[in-house]
C-alpha cells in the first residue's frame, strides 16, 4: 500500500531551480533514507512533502489526496515533521515539549484526555526519558535532545513521520540509539521518511532509499540495492570500496584516498 505519492515535482526559487521532475512512492510502513551530495535538494523535497513550502509544478498525495487539501491540523494528525535545527521554546521542560506532540488532537470540543496522557506516557518509556523528564530542554545534550523531539514526534501518533537529518552530530553511541528507535517507529506501522548523510547507516537501517544529486532523482529501491559502488561514486565523485559488515553483512563505504594536490609540504 502506498501512503505518499509523488509526480512530477519541481520547485525552484526566483532565478535558482532547485528540484526537477521527481516521481516516486512511499511504501506504508517502511523507513525509507533520503541520500545525496550536499546541495542536492533534500531538505527542500522534505519541506515540500510537510507543506513548509509549495511547489512550483507537480503533485503530492498523501492517503491518496492532494497534499494541499487537508486542513491544517488534519495533516499534522497525519504527518509529523521534524526539521534539522528545531528551535526550542525558551524555558520548555522535556515533559511539556513531549506533550505538544498532542495539540494536533485537541479542540474547543476535545480537550486533554487520558489517550493524550497515554501516547505522552508511552513516548516518554519507549525513549527512556524518565531521567530526563523534568529537566529543562535547553540543558540537555545533542543527543538527549534528539531523544526528546522524536518523543514529541511518537506522541503525534501520525501516520507519516518526516525527519530531516535526525542523527546530523550525534556521537556514534546516541546515533545508534536514535537509528533503532527510527527502526522500530517503522517496524511498529508508521512510514517514516529521513534525510541521512552517512550512507552505512542508511544502508543498514533503511528498507529502500531515495539518491537525488543536483535537484534529480538518481536512485530509488531497496536500500542495499542502491547502495553500489558506480551510484556513489557517481553521486559524491570520489571513487570508493565497498566492504561487508562482518554482522549483517550491510555495506561499509570507505572513500580512497586521493593524490596531493599542489606543492608537497615541507
Amino acid at each position: 500500500m502506498t501512503l505518499l505519492s509523488v509526480h512530477r515535482l519541481h520547485f525552484a526559487y526566483p532565478g535558482k531551480a532547485v528540484l526537477h521532475d521527481l516521481t516516486f512512492s512511499l511504501p506504508a510502513g517502511q523507513l525509507i533514507g533520503i541520500v545525496g551530495p550536499n546541495g542536492s535538494g533534500k531538505s527542500t523535497l522534505l519541506k515540500l512533502l510537510a507543506r513548509q513550502q509549495q511547489p512550483s509544478q507537480g503533485q503530492i498525495r498523501l492517503a491518496d489526496r492532494p497534499l494541499q487539501d487537508f486542513g491544517h491540523k488534519e495533516l499534522a494528525r497525519r504527518l509529523a515533521y521534524l526539521p534539522q535545527r528545531p528551535q526550542l521554546p525558551a524555558g520548555i521542560r522535556v515533559d511539556q515539549l513531549v506533550q505538544y506532540g498532542r495539540y494536533p488532537h485537541q479542540g474547543w470540543l476535545r480537550q486533554w484526555s487520558h489517550e493524550d496522557r497515554q501516547q505522552v506516557l508511552k513516548a516518554r518509556d519507549q525513549l527512556q526519558l524518565q531521567d530526563i523528564w523534568h529537566q529543562p530542554a535547553a540543558a540537555l545534550s545533542g543527543g538527549q535532545a534528539q531523544l526528546a523531539w522524536l518523543g514529541m514526534i511518537l506522541a503525534q501518533d501520525s501516520d507519516l513521520v518526516l525527519l530531516d537529518e535526525p542523527t546530523s552530530a550525534l556521537d556514534i553511541g546516541h546515533q545508534a540509539d536514535v537509528l533503532e528507535f527510527i527502526h522500530q517507529m517503522a517496524r511498529s506501522g508508521k512510514t517514516v521518511l529521513m534525510v541521512i548523510h552517512d550512507l552505512a547507516a542508511a544502508a543498514r537501517y533503511c528498507d529502500y532509499l531515495l539518491a537525488l544529486a543536483d535537484g534529480r532523482q538518481q536512485a530509488f529501491g531497496p536500500a542495499r540495492e542502491v547502495v553500489n559502488k558506480p551510484l556513489i561514486e557517481r553521486l559524491y565523485g570520489t571513487q570508493v570500496d565497498l566492504l561487508a559488515a562482518p554482522q549483517d553483512g550491510a555495506p561499509v563505504i570507505v572513500p580512497r584516498r586521493r593524490p596531493a594536490r599542489g606543492p608537497h609540504p615541507l
